[in-house]
């Protein structure tokens, strides 16, 4: 007998593969129903989506890394070569709930193919730049290539794989993002050691082809929305989220008060009209619709405690190490390592796991975990060992990796099919904000206690993580349409 609660979360899309169509009475007759897409199929669209999803992570990763040298070569002042960064980041941004929203419309495989050639050619244009003023507009358009990844690309595992193995594809997409963000900073290391910084970019050619090569013939074709794309909204919504983030980005490097001021309230100003503007709308740019869905709402709120619990660590770690434990900045990155290398390790048995068992429950033991060893990691003594470091740094990796496959599961299947752009939408949005968030807190705590203000960021990460755990375990309360 068929699950009817599996049955509604089924999506809509045009048959790729030998797979037996099921009709459906009131759509079109050209539009059948599919529980994800069948072998080999499904492992070259997957293979597609990782491949690009782990090529935009990484180069935010790399960039990072590198920017001093590249500042160095292009004789740009570190003041201006943070534009390098800031750049792509504010794109990406500004683009992200419009890049999902175009995507229900034109449909998602349209957008994402669009995404991985615009973000390799984009690429090239960096490695073939000469100056900060060249390099930066190939890092906007990298921005926008990048947005259109990362906003749907949880909504295409939603389309290719079967309703009972979402948890397991998610899983999956989860431990390349960690992989990638382990990788990024040794690997810029190892490209800048054997060749010039225009090779951190062209390293992405190859790797967008290939990921457009298996694209191109495996993504499923999914059938648009009959609603259009407004542009002025989504003016509206990059105006919104751009300032709102620049603002905190300012506010994180101590940036005069008064023009952090200025953008958040202007983001309000943008804000207020753009609520005006989708009021009404079918499918909302900024999806309140969805939040009226207290799944949603309450899935939404725990991924944003659980990336800026995330965030207040990965920002404050290397100050803690360094200026309160005086370990080198050697041993700082080795030091690093576990949190990220254990979550790529549980995150897929996480992400099958709720194929099973509630994300809810799933979601609140890993925060539970996250919490506990922030707290411990704030608890170590002058002069630990390296071992008493590295065993609280897997204990907050298992936590975010146990806690992040459950909770992207329970977003995408807390919305209804047609809306899951929106959602893929909001599980890209929420991470980027909590990730800011948390970086703008370290820099207050850093203004209030100085060098100890990395200690108290581990406390207040804990603090923020123990908020989601308790956010994520009320869920348990709430059962969606769907069962889950």
């Amino acid at each position: 007998m068929q699950n009817p609660a599996a049955d509604a979360a089924n999506p809509v899309s045009v048959p790729e593969s030998d797979q037996e169509p099921i009709a459906v009475p009131d759509l079109p007759p050209q539009v059948v129903v599919h529980d994800g897409l069948e072998q080999p199929d499904r492992g070259r669209a997957v293979l597609a989506v990782i491949l690009a999803v782990g090529m935009a992570t990484l180069d935010t990763a790399i960039a990072n890394t590198a920017l001093p040298a590249i500042a160095a070569d292009i004789h740009a002042s570190p003041a201006a070569s943070v534009w390098i960064v800031n750049a792509y980041q504010l794109a990406m941004i500004a683009t992200l709930l419009p890049s999902a929203a175009l995507a229900e419309v034109l449909g998602y495989r349209r957008v994402y193919l669009f995404g991985i050639t615009l973000f390799t050619v984009a690429s090239l244009g960096c490695a073939l730049a000469w100056s900060l003023p060249t390099l930066v507009a190939a890092r906007i358009l990298q921005g926008f290539g990048a947005s259109a990844l990362m906003s749907i690309n949880v909504a295409l595992l939603r389309y290719i794989y079967p309703t009972r193995l979402l948890g397991r594809g998610l899983g999956v997409n989860a431990m390349i993002v960690a992989i990638a963000f382990a990788v990024g900073p040794p690997a810029a290391s190892v490209i800048l050691s054997l060749g010039s910084w225009p090779w951190l970019f062209a390293v992405n050619v190859p790797t967008g082809l290939l990921a457009l090569f298996f694209g191109y013939r495996s993504l499923p074709r999914t059938v648009g929305a009959t609603h259009g794309f407004d542009p002025v909204m989504a003016l509206l919504t990059a105006m919104t989220f751009g300032l709102l983030m620049l603002g905190l980005g300012d506010a994180a490097h101590r940036t005069d008060a008064n023009r952090v001021m200025l953008e958040i309230a202007l983001a309000l100003v943008f804000g207020f009209f753009l609520l005006r503007r989708q009021a009404g709308h079918p499918a909302p740019m900024l999806p309140v619709d969805l939040f009226r869905r207290p799944a949603f709402a309450l899935s939404a709120l725990t991924a944003v405690c659980s990336f800026a619990a995330q965030s207040l660590a990965f920002v404050s770690l290397p100050f803690y190490f360094e200026q309160i434990l005086h370990r080198s900045p050697v041993e700082t990155g080795f030091l690093m390592t576990p949190w990220p290398a254990v979550l790529a390790f549980i995150a897929p048995v996480a992400g099958r796991l709720s194929d099973r068992y509630r994300p809810g429950l799933l979601g609140g033991i890993g925060l539970a975990f996250l919490a506990l060893g922030m707290a411990l990691l704030a608890l170590l003594p002058a002069q630990p060992e390296a071992w008493d470091i590295c065993w609280r740094m897997a204990i907050c990796g298992f936590g975010f990796g146990f806690f992040q496959s459950p909770n992207l599961r329970a977003i995408m299947s807390s919305a209804p099919p047609s809306r899951a752009g929106g959602a893929s939408g909001i599980v890209g949005m929420a991470r980027l904000f909590g990730q800011t968030s948390g970086a703008a807190l370290v820099a207050l705590l850093f203004l209030l206690f100085d060098v100890h203000g990395s200690l108290y960021s581990l406390v207040l990460g804990a603090i923020v993580a123990g908020v989601g755990c308790a956010v994520s375990l009320m869920r348990l309360t709430v059962v969606n349409e769907f069962g889950l």
